[in-house]
């Protein structure tokens, strides 16, 4: 049981949290102690009878049966794998950053979930991180099923085939990509790449929970006025900013 806890106290703080929510809730719901309606999203009894807490349930909620135990397993597996390296990672040192994107991604998923009566959120959540992920780590060669191998850019379109041939649906896995799409393009693909305004930005009282626990400055960058070229990070005052730079490769296996 020590190897245990110490394995667990050694995942990221925040990733920590969210991975043993996502083991609790579907656990109180398989034992019966909550009813496991009362932790998915219905649109109309959070409209009508104000049943705000399952936008929350319903992302940390899923069903546990045997047609399902495997499906969960593997989320659970993404969730720890993917949302360490990004916390680790792209996203070391800056938690505030990190919690940003993680309820960017869960408001997107939110609305979607209530305009398109979708029930259970948790694989969408997953998969907008597994996407942000890949997209900091385009040319990472990773390995799925079978031992094929390709870029990490394409592993969130492959997950979304393979899961659309074995249960028929992709609607899950899109929801997660789009929505990961859009904040990876408002946070840095627009601005940083294409020369735009600074659409998406971390809002100062996360910072204030969240303090950055490496040296520098908050945020990942300001758009430039032309396409970027290598120079140094900026520096000094509240405005200055993180510069990511050219060429610097993020995460990798």
């Amino acid at each position: 049981m020590s190897d245990i806890g110490d394995w667990f106290r050694s995942v990221p703080l925040i990733t920590r949290y969210w991975f043993a929510a996502s083991i609790a809730v579907p656990f109180i719901g398989k034992l019966g102690l909550i009813d496991f309606r009362n932790l998915m999203l219905f649109p109309e009894l959070v409209f009508s009878r104000f049943q705000l807490w399952r936008p929350v349930t319903a992302t940390l909620y899923f069903p546990i049966t045997p047609n399902t135990g495997f499906l969960y397993l593997v989320n659970l597996y993404f969730l720890y794998h993917y949302s360490t390296r990004l916390e680790t990672g792209a996203f070391d040192g800056r938690p505030a950053d990190y919690v940003f994107m993680l309820l960017f991604n869960w408001i997107c998923i939110v609305i979607t979930g209530l305009l398109m009566d979708m029930r259970l959120l948790m694989i969408p959540m997953i998969m907008s991180v597994l996407y942000v992920w890949a997209q900091f780590n385009k040319e990472t060669i990773v390995s799925f099923w079978f031992g094929t191998q390709f870029k990490a850019h394409y592993l969130p379109w492959v997950i979304l085939v393979f899961n659309f041939i074995i249960g028929g649906s992709f609607v899950n896995e899109l929801t997660g990509n789009l929505v990961g799409h859009l904040y990876f393009f408002l946070m840095f693909k627009y601005p940083l790449d294409l020369g735009g305004r600074c659409l998406l930005s971390t809002p100062d009282f996360l910072y204030r929970y969240f303090p950055n626990t490496r040296g520098g400055v908050s945020g990942f960058g300001v758009p430039p006025t032309r396409r970027p070229v290598p120079q140094e990070p900026a520096a000094g005052g509240r405005g200055g900013r993180y510069n990511w730079g050219q060429g610097f490769r993020l995460g990798g296996e």
